[in-house]
């Protein structure tokens, strides 16, 4: 029989290499959101201070995309 402390340790000694790469790109992705967040918010402020709009203006003479 195993002891209980080794069941527990031995998988997180296995996955420990692969805990600080998957925290690295998730704490990457959380700041890469909240920069595109932050400029989409200056961009809708700037575009709303300047046109008295309260959304930015949207072509609609062609499909998006296309």
């Amino acid at each position: 029989m195993i002891p209980d402390p080794v069941k527990v340790a031995a998988p997180a000694i296995l996955l420990a290499p692969v805990a600080a790469p998957i925290l690295h790109g998730l704490s990457g992705i959380a700041v890469v959101g909240l920069g595109i967040f932050a400029a989409g918010a200056i961009v809708t402020k700037t575009v709303k201070a300047l046109t008295g709009s309260p959304k930015p203006p949207v072509n609609t003479d062609r499909p998006p995309f296309g």
